[in-house]
């Protein structure tokens, strides 16, 4: 049985967690080391910094109020993107805690060297330890200790910025920008970290009284304060003291203390700043230590994270085990590394964060039910997004290597370990499928909604069999059966260069017997045909350029398998998919008799319109079913079925006449199609240009059909403009 955690913390308790978790280092330990990048400028670095945290400050308060729950933003993640960047959130969130209250305790040694002669790195390793068996007996007893350091720190600040901003000297705010405009952004993202406590309380959110509305109270009221308290106290702080003493201090409150109060100011600053270290630093240990645990519940760590103490209430294994992570930072990195760390693994997670509550609106899915929602949505989750990608490149190359380490390990860490024990999706997915499934059927409706295939430009070359040409002339004329339009039999005969085009275009009699030949095939067909003669000396370009000046809708040839793909008068098929101005249809024929049943099939993904399009003309022109057919993965979830059971049902409803339809789990999509149009008489699928990076990716289903199906192929490709990407299509092939 799972045991829950107590509800021990009210309003006051939770707005201390928030204010202690930013209270420490952000004041009395990053000021200096900051003001070695802006200057003075350092005063505008914190509120900056506080207006990129503020839409993930927001967003983070509203998913709270929705899922108070242990695990903060691991969870808020988890369940709008899924379990691996749920995974990979989850450890960059626990780092940068852990990263944070580390750096809180080395910060604490040097402002403990100015109160006694001690050894400040032992006296940092003993604390960690005194916190993490604080944090073991419970979160009441954490959750007071908080309250009372927290209220004496806030007092003692407020008298530091009263009493220091009467001796603020103006000079030395001069000059203000020493390093520019980009001194201020590298500053931002440094001291980014000060604010990474806001939104801490959310990881303890199982414990608090009221969560709907102690949560977002506690989180907006902190920033705001947060926001003021750093401002003036670093305008104070830069006021007194001239930035070369101050840059590059660890000690910078007290120096600052000591310009205008003397040595008993300073000692005074030096008792709270150790006081509020401990603070942000018990805070860090306390949020960090939920994430293994809401993990753990997932099946994303191990058991034993989530057990929680019989006795504290507690999870006592993770709290232990960010206890020696924090234990070996405090012995092994530099102060300044672990700053900048912690700052980069923070910026990449509000982004995430703010990505998660797109997610959760967008997929509209009734468990998502907030107590509070987020003002301005989404202008300002989408600004959070970007500042904060902005900002994350102002860190430095090893910060930034550091986050995407943790992304990689994050990847890692759930192939091997949380991927066989999870089935969730997240809201993202279930939007992504609902958007897909939206405009995949319009596209459809659209297709339908349009005249039809007006124009068809069939291209043949010298010599082309007879029987391939009455195929073709069979499926051109269907194509334009429905809209009454018009077929041409195009034939192209390369010539020398050597040759000029105008002497090539005398009329021969190889040119009448074509015309001859293909009005034969026409009345035994009973269409009406058209037919041209064209010479080229490149019969690529010139097939592009006939189609383009004749305003054709699309361009029929014949296809033959290579090494690359098809070919189409025995050139590549890719290069007229890069280069043509319409629509393509690639035939490859086979027995092409009676067409009773005309099947559509794909891959994963939505069907392109398209392809539906052609299949259902010659559906229409033969009185035959058409039926899709669609190959998805065996191990596919019961959701992701369940709404390509929707999509095929709307196709249905969209496609004019006679439809079936199959929904086929598949461990190799292309045995799977081949084997389920063997009773076809007419395979259309839509297929795109080659390329190694989308053949590994996404396979090469259509060359599948149209080599190894025993019926006729036609793959189709529509020339339309670029609205899909390459992650769109991704995001079609896998979560469609």
């Amino acid at each position: 049985m799972v045991k829950t955690l107590e509800r021990d913390l009210g309003l006051y308790a939770t707005f201390t967690i928030s204010i202690g978790a930013m209270v420490g280092s952000g004041i009395f330990v990053l000021p200096g080391l900051a003001a070695e990048m802006a200057g003075p400028a350092v005063i505008l670095a914190y509120p900056l910094a506080g207006l990129v945290v503020l839409p993930a400050a927001l967003s983070k308060a509203e998913m709270a109020t929705a899922m108070p729950e242990s695990g903060g933003t691991y969870l808020f993640i988890d369940r709008a993107m899924g379990p691996l960047p749920g995974t990979i959130a989850g450890l960059g969130a626990w780092f940068t805690l852990v990263f944070k209250s580390a750096f809180a305790l080395v910060g604490l040694g040097a402002y403990l060297v100015l109160l006694t002669a001690v050894p400040k790195t032992a006296v940092a390793l003993g604390l960690g330890v005194v916190l993490v068996a604080v944090n073991l007996v419970g979160v009441r007893q954490s959750g007071r200790l908080q309250s009372v350091v927290v209220s004496v720190v806030l007092a003692a600040l407020v008298g530091f910025v009263a009493t220091g901003a009467i001796n603020v000297t103006r000079a030395n705010f001069h000059p203000f920008y020493p390093e520019g405009g980009l001194g201020i952004l590298s500053a931002a993202a440094f001291v980014f970290v000060s604010y990474a406590g806001v939104t801490k309380v959310a990881s303890v959110a199982e414990e608090v009284e009221d969560p709907g509305t102690t949560i977002p109270r506690a989180i907006v009221g902190s920033i705001a304060l947060m926001i003021a308290v750093y401002t003036l106290v670093v305008y104070v702080a830069v006021g007194v003291v001239p930035g070369s003493e101050l840059a590059t201090s660890l000690t910078p409150m007290a120096v600052a203390a000591g310009r205008f109060l003397g040595g008993g100011g300073e000692t005074v600053v030096a008792v709270v700043a150790v006081l509020a270290l401990v603070s942000m630093a018990n805070a860090g240990i306390l949020a960090a230590s939920r994430y293994p645990l809401a993990m753990s519940r997932d099946g994303l760590a191990p058991p034993a994270f989530s057990v929680v103490s019989d006795r504290f209430r507690t999870p006592s294994y993770s709290i232990a085990v960010t206890g020696v992570v924090l234990v070996v930072l405090i012995a092994g990195v530099p102060v300044v590394s672990l700053a900048k760390l912690a700052s980069a693994f923070q910026l990449l997670v509000f982004v995430f964060v703010n990505a998660a509550l797109v997610a959760f609106r967008e997929s509209e899915l009734p468990s998502y039910d907030p107590v509070w929602l987020a003002p301005g949505y989404p202008w300002v989750q989408l600004f959070g997004i970007g500042a904060g990608l902005m900002l994350l490149t102002q860190m430095g190359w090893l910060p930034v290597v550091g986050a995407v380490g943790i992304v990689v390990a994050g990847v890692v860490w759930y192939r091997v370990y949380g991927r066989e024990r999870t089935d969730r999706e997240g809201a993202a997915v279930e939007a992504i499928r609902r958007t897909t499934e939206g405009y995949a059927v319009d596209g459809v409706r659209q297709a339908f909604a349009a005249d039809g295939i007006d124009h068809v430009v069939i291209a043949v070359a010298p010599g082309t069999a007879t029987d391939a040409e009455l195929a073709l002339l069979r499926l051109g004329s269907d194509l334009v059966a429905g809209s009454g339009g018009r077929v041409e039999v195009v034939q192209f005969e390369t010539v020398p260069d050597q040759v000029t085009l105008e002497r090539a275009t005398e009329r021969t009699p190889a040119d009448e017997l074509f015309e001859r030949e293909t009005a034969a095939l026409a009345q035994q067909l009973d269409v009406t045909v058209e037919t041209v003669s064209v010479v080229t000396h490149d019969v690529r370009h010139g097939v592009v350029n006939y189609a383009r000046e004749a305003g054709a809708d699309v361009v029929l040839g014949e296809w033959h398998p290579d090494a690359f793909g098809g070919e189409v008068l025995g050139r590549d098929d890719d290069w007229y998919i890069r280069h043509a101005g319409t629509d393509l249809v690639f035939a490859r024929l086979r027995d092409l008799d009676g067409i009773e049943t005309v099947t559509v099939a794909a891959a994963g993904g939505p069907y392109d319109p398209f392809a539906v399009q052609v299949a259902h003309a010659v559906a229409q022109a033969n009185g035959a079913t058409l039926r899709f057919v669609q190959a998805v993965p065996a191990d596919t979830s019961e959701e992701r079925l369940t709404t390509v059971a929707a999509y095929h049902e709307s196709m249905a409803a969209a496609v004019p006449g006679p439809v079936e339809s199959e929904i086929l789990p598949a461990t190799d999509a292309g045995d799977t199609l081949v084997a389920a149009v063997a009773d076809a008489d007419l395979v259309v699928a839509s297929t795109a240009a080659h390329h190694w990076v989308y053949d590994v990716v996404f396979g090469t289903v259509p060359d599948r059909l149209a080599e190894d199906a025993d019926a006729p192929v036609l793959l189709t490709h529509a020339q339309v403009p670029r609205r899909h990407t390459f992650l769109r299509h991704l995001l079609d092939r896998y979560v469609f």
